[in-house]
């Protein structure tokens, strides 16, 4: 019994199958779920979350009776991404506080992310959210212009040590937030002629002073 004309139609559908499958995932405008997971994705990417909300620029100078201020800066200390010198500041002729000056390290340099836009300006980040579900979307279709809302759960990636030691998290309350589990997030996704993209993005604590987005 000859049975090589069964299997090369077997072979012939699996080909085909798998044509089509291909087909639609490499079909970025398509309405699904793939689609709008792989925009918020790309758009976490090129958007890490970081400590400042502005870019900030080193060295730096704290009163040391401020605690709210050195508080900060010595959890970078303690995690070796600062220096930190003591110094007298002159108030008035006959009178002066201490103070500390902070700056960079060498391992501090290696981790800072520098602002393109201002010369001498950055802010460490510690890590960018990856999508790992997308919850709902609003009814939308795979025509150029279209827009969907989003809903998803992320969870954060590449997280550097420094950012999940305790002093680094008790001093950053936005970042033992971030970094403790699965958030929830809503976006505007608005489909291109390159695929769908992210228009607007707001997780569940954008409007904290931590864990920014840089853009």
């Amino acid at each position: 019994m000859d049975i090589h004309p069964n299997w090369k139609n077997l072979r012939t559908v699996a080909i085909c199958a798998i044509i089509i499958l291909l087909e639609l995932g490499c079909n970025k405008k398509e309405d699904n779920s793939i689609n709008f997971r792989n925009a918020v994705d790309a758009y976490y990417s090129a958007h890490p979350a970081c400590l400042w909300s502005e870019s900030v620029k080193f060295p730096v100078q704290a009163d040391t009776s401020d605690n709210s201020k050195t508080a900060v800066y010595d959890a970078l200390v303690d995690q070796g991404l600062l220096v930190r010198t003591t110094a007298e500041k002159k108030k008035m002729i006959i009178a002066s506080k201490q103070v500390n000056n902070y700056d960079l390290s060498d391992k501090g340099r290696s981790a800072w992310t520098a602002d393109v836009n201002q010369p001498g300006y950055g802010n460490f980040c510690y890590g960018h959210r990856k999508v790992t579900s997308i919850d709902s979307s609003t009814p939308t279709s795979s025509a150029t212009g279209a827009t969907t809302q989003v809903t998803y759960h992320y969870t954060f990636v590449d997280s550097p040590g420094w950012a999940t030691a305790a002093e680094t998290q008790n001093a950053y309350a936005q970042v033992r937030s971030d970094l403790a589990g699965p958030q929830t997030g809503q976006a505007t996704l608005t489909n291109t002629s390159n695929g769908w993209q992210v228009s607007a993005v707001r997780s569940a604590h954008s409007s904290n002073p931590g864990g920014q987005i840089i853009e």
